[in-house]
């Protein structure tokens, strides 16, 4: 975890976190302790949240796991599917913006995605959970062991997803540089353990901070990033080319450090 310092989040009006592997374990639920730090960090601050998963996934795994009074839920913001998508609180959550791909852009990359795995003779795990190939609307998302694993095994899931990318990593990145030879106007992102997503080019962490930019009117400068995957070729790495200050992190336990920094 990279040191925190006063004088790194001095004058810092808004927190920038990723969702899965900072906020909560990959596609697990938010867990009772972070949603009481967030309600600290939103009394004195803004909190913008980017992550790859689709809405429906973040009202299950985030939105319905915050205890947070309504007053303070006016300062937080959450843009899924890596920034394609906005929402903010008014009474409910409400639908800002959603960029969907067209119909014949998604076709095209799950045909792609077929066309890769044939290709390199793809061996699937002999079990999946949920959909393998997910349309999530403004992006198409590859999940080697299916969309629902940790929905269906909990705690096992979460295992199994680490296992497996501890195993496929240089699997992953190859299916990742062949979908973007197939698809050279599209953005390939290897995102999470087992995922890899596929929007329209230009869209990563960097595009979700200039959304940040252009909707809530707060400069980069007086922004703090916090994510799990700031290394190169990590989903959050693109942050870094804005200048937005960024902090590492290695998982939830230190996300909740670096919440108790800010808030005092």
């Amino acid at each position: 975890m990279a040191t925190l310092t006063k004088k790194s989040i001095t004058g810092k009006r808004l927190i920038v976190f990723d969702l899965d592997g900072t906020l909560t374990e990959t596609k697990s639920n938010l867990k009772a302790d972070m949603s009481k730090a967030l309600d600290r960090l939103l009394a004195k601050k803004k909190v913008a949240v980017i992550g790859g998963s689709g809405y429906k996934q973040w009202q299950s795994q985030f939105i319905s796991e915050l205890g947070t009074s309504p007053q303070l839920l006016s300062n937080l913001f959450l843009f899924p599917t890596t920034a394609t998508s906005f929402y903010r609180y008014n009474k409910g959550w409400k639908k800002i913006y959603a960029y969907k791909l067209s119909i014949k852009e998604r076709q095209q990359i799950k045909n792609a995605f077929r066309a890769v795995l044939r290709d390199i003779r793809y061996v699937p795990p002999k079990r999946t959970y949920g959909k393998v190939i997910e349309n999530r609307g403004t992006q198409i998302t590859f999940s080697a062991l299916g969309q629902d694993v940790v929905a269906r095994l909990g705690e096992k899931g979460v295992r199994l997803k680490k296992e497996w990318t501890k195993k496929n990593t240089p699997l992953k990145l190859k299916i990742v540089r062949l979908m973007q030879q197939r698809l050279p106007r599209m953005e390939v992102h290897a995102a999470g353990f087992t995922s890899i997503d596929v929007t329209r080019k230009g869209i990563d962490k960097a595009y979700g901070i200039r959304q940040i930019v252009r909707y809530l009117h707060v400069p980069i400068e007086d922004m703090l990033f916090v994510g799990d995957a700031l290394f190169p070729g990590g989903n959050d790495y693109a942050a870094r080319r804005t200048g937005v200050r960024c902090i590492a992190v290695k998982g939830p336990a230190e996300t909740k450090r670096i919440i108790k920094e800010i808030v005092g």
